[in-house]
């Protein structure tokens, strides 16, 4: 895990946009349940109160049903993974009128289950990296519309790039640059990575930098954005970005564990992380004992929720 070192500028920039878009009647009631390590709570905290409303505080989102102020919560922000939950559970309450998806790819068939909601009026696709404070694009969904990560907000600029940093042509594969107000001060404690990650934008203002995303992504014609996937292993579960090689690289230091390969198994609403494991000679693994090892070290939601333990690798 990296902290990305975003400024009150970047916030109040994002705010900003958070304010132009969403009414002070539809943030009046903002449910509150995520992480604050994880940035989607920059929206659900300083959204709503920068417009006169309440923020909803829930220590788990798919409780929502048997929260007492449940009743009150007209906007939920989250990732997929959660709301596909709470559709299942039929917790989505009848006060509802906007609901935010982002963190992950929005599958067509929940944005359709979203709208399946008698009440729910409103449904935003939102992408956007740490490293440019919560949100880069937006996309109003229709109710009979293929999901897109939309257009960039007023105060970022996203380039579509090919290996050698120039601009594809409209409808081209390339990877996403991000680069405006939004963009974080980099890692913290880390020149390197920020350095690597953070490059100089040859498209803007004198000095400007530009954040590789590792996502793969293409202009439309109507000047959306449709997001094809990451360029790298890295994964999203959850809406929490994972190294694989991060994992398997702490499995390996774990007593009596030869070789490991880790994987994001299932739909973009219900991904998961399944460790393949070999012993050494002469040696069992007990998976509650790899568990524990890799907590020491990894925060929760990159310990894997199986574990296979193999002879060999294949």
């Amino acid at each position: 895990p990296k902290g990305v070192a975003i400024s009150h500028g970047n916030a109040v920039k994002f705010l900003h946009w958070a304010l132009a878009t969403f009414s002070a009647e539809e943030l009046k009631g903002t449910l509150a349940a995520t992480s604050l390590n994880f940035d989607l709570s920059v929206f659900e905290l300083f959204a709503p109160l920068s417009s006169g409303g309440a923020v909803v505080v829930a220590r788990n989102a798919l409780h929502l049903a048997e929260l007492p102020t449940a009743p009150h919560v007209t906007l939920i922000n989250t990732v997929p993974s959660a709301m596909a939950q709470l559709l299942r559970l039929g917790a989505v309450p009848p006060s509802v009128r906007v609901i935010n998806l982002a963190g992950e790819a929005l599958p067509e068939t929940l944005a359709k289950q979203v709208y399946a909601v008698p009440t729910v009026q409103k449904l935003f696709n939102l992408y956007g990296p740490s490293e440019d404070t919560t949100y880069s694009t937006a996309s109003l969904v229709g109710r009979d519309e293929v999901p897109l990560i939309g257009r960039p907000l007023p105060s970022t600029r996203a380039y579509v790039l090919d290996a050698s940093l120039q601009p594809v042509p409209v409808g081209v594969a390339g990877e996403l640059y991000l680069a405006g107000e939004g963009q974080a001060r980099g890692y913290l404690l880390r020149p390197e990575l920020t350095a690597e990650r953070f490059v100089p934008e040859p498209f803007g203002p004198p000095g400007g930098r530009m954040y590789r995303t590792g996502d793969r992504v293409r202009y439309r014609m109507d000047g959306r954005l449709e997001y094809l996937g990451r360029i790298d292993f890295q994964v999203k579960v959850r809406g929490f970005r994972i190294e694989l090689g991060e994992i398997e690289a702490a499995l390996r230091r774990a007593p009596g564990l030869k070789d490991a390969v880790v994987v994001a198994r299932g739909e973009a609403s219900d991904k998961r992380l399944v460790a393949y494991v070999t012993p050494k000679a002469n040696t069992s693994l007990e998976v509650e004992a790899l568990k524990a090892h890799l907590r020491q070290g990894l925060p929760e939601y990159m310990v894997p929720t199986t574990f296979v333990v193999l002879d060999a690798l294949p």
